[in-house]
């Protein structure tokens, strides 16, 4: 048996562990730049008027009227609550697949002599008295079934968030309750494609015949017929599949024309992605360094460019990264533009234990033991406490807009929660 554990609108959840005067009230939170709300709690949500992704300039009204908190995403607190919830779940079973920063899957099957329901609800008890937490838990023999029951133990009040199928009568009756769109990987086109033979729901969907489902759906269709029928298909991993290419690319807070800043938002990039390389123990083979202006802009100029530059050695070093980032960025960049982002991917990663030397480079600039101090430090107080001086110190002048982010209440000894008397 497999559980699928998921947090409840879990970035505003976050938010509201450390506000609890917010409890009970309509909660949303921004995406980068504070551009449209991407996360609500179940309170905003029942606000129809109040659409997900629609820009926060539209709506801003709104939410004022209606007395809804907003935040600016507050990614490292968020980053760092997951982990907590993760930490829990491995103390209920040594398999756990994180899918998610909100999701996991938890292998029960040794579970024999406890109900699963009522192993479910000390998973999702534990969750919310350790973090503050709410989350659904789905129990069922089969990954998609399992999504299927978490799903069912949110929207049905009586399973109070907790819900498990482990009989065959249990899952002819979700599959029933579930519509198509319900089906974790049925996609919209499938779902079309099913809705005109007149199937809507997933138990119609299991009734169907296998070879049209394998002519009509591929593979991956015939994975979630088998699922839902009770077959188990789909992988566990409990190990997460090593990263093929790692990038990141955010837009800035303000437009920037200057080379300099915008080559110290590059050296910051590359620092991230590169820490994300040494943690899964690769390097990398090609840099790529992109610039944009805003493509919304009527009033700007328009200018987008690329390079890639393939590195002499495969490597996971900051500063070598950064050097040949900045080499990159000076060919493409052009003056007279106001650009709105700049972006960094690594690709043709590589286990770094199957690095190849190059007799014209000098090694010593790959020194792992610097990088092994840097990660240290920075992990203990904390991200970007020492880095390469091209970030410089006007990270304000071109970072995210983040005029309404919390606090980092768990990461940053400056910004503990204060408890005051009154």
């Amino acid at each position: 048996m497999i559980a699928m554990v998921d947090c409840n609108s879990f970035y505003a959840s976050c938010e509201q562990v450390f506000r609890p005067d917010l409890w009970g009230k309509p909660v949303v939170v921004l995406s980068n730049n504070d551009g449209c709300v991407i996360a609500a709690n179940k309170e905003a949500k029942e606000m129809a008027h109040i659409p997900m992704f629609e820009p926060m300039f539209k709506i801003k009204d709104q939410l004022i009227k209606n007395k809804v908190t907003f935040f600016s995403s507050n990614y490292t607190l968020y980053g760092e609550m997951s982990q907590r919830v993760m930490n829990i779940l491995e103390t209920f079973s040594p398999d756990v697949e994180v899918y998610s920063i909100d999701e996991a899957f938890i292998d029960v099957s040794g579970i024999k002599h406890v109900s699963l329901k009522a192993y479910g609800t000390v998973i999702k008890d534990k969750i919310v008295t350790y973090t503050g937490i709410p989350v659904g838990v789905g129990i069922a023999p089969t990954k998609v079934l399992a999504k299927l029951a978490n799903k069912i133990s949110k929207k049905v009040a009586k399973f109070d968030h907790v819900c498990v199928i482990d009989t065959d009568e249990k899952r002819i009756k979700a599959l029933k309750w579930a519509q198509t769109k319900d089906v974790w990987g049925l996609g919209k086109k499938h779902q079309t494609r099913l809705k005109n033979i007149g199937v809507f729901t997933a138990y119609e969907f299991t009734q169907l015949p296998l070879s049209w489902v394998r002519k009509e759906m591929t593979v991956v269709g015939e994975r979630l017929w088998r699922e839902l029928r009770g077959e188990s298909c789909i992988e566990f991993r409990t190990m997460p599949k090593t990263k093929k290419a790692i990038g990141t690319a955010k837009s800035f807070g303000k437009k920037l024309e200057d080379l300099e800043r915008i080559e110290e938002a590059c050296a910051y990039y590359i620092s991230e992605v590169a820490e994300v390389l040494r943690a899964q123990k690769s390097c990398a083979t090609y840099i790529q360094v992109f610039v944009t202006t805003s493509h919304f802009s009527d009033n700007d100029k328009q200018h987008s460019d690329s390079c890639i530059v393939t590195l002499p050695v495969p490597t996971n070093n900051t500063f070598v990264l950064t050097q040949q980032a900045r080499k990159a960025l000076q060919r493409i960049y052009k003056p007279g533009y106001r650009y709105k982002k700049v972006g960094v991917n690594v690709t043709g990663l590589m286990p770094q234990e199957y690095v190849q030397g190059n007799l014209f480079e000098n090694l010593k600039l790959h020194d792992k033991r610097l990088m092994n101090v840097i990660d240290q430090l920075n992990h203990k107080f904390g991200k970007a406490t020492v880095g390469s001086a091209l970030v410089g110190t006007r990270v304000e002048e071109w970072e995210l807009v983040k005029k309404d982010r919390s606090k980092r209440y768990t990461t940053q000894w400056r910004e503990l929660l204060e408890l005051k008397n009154k």
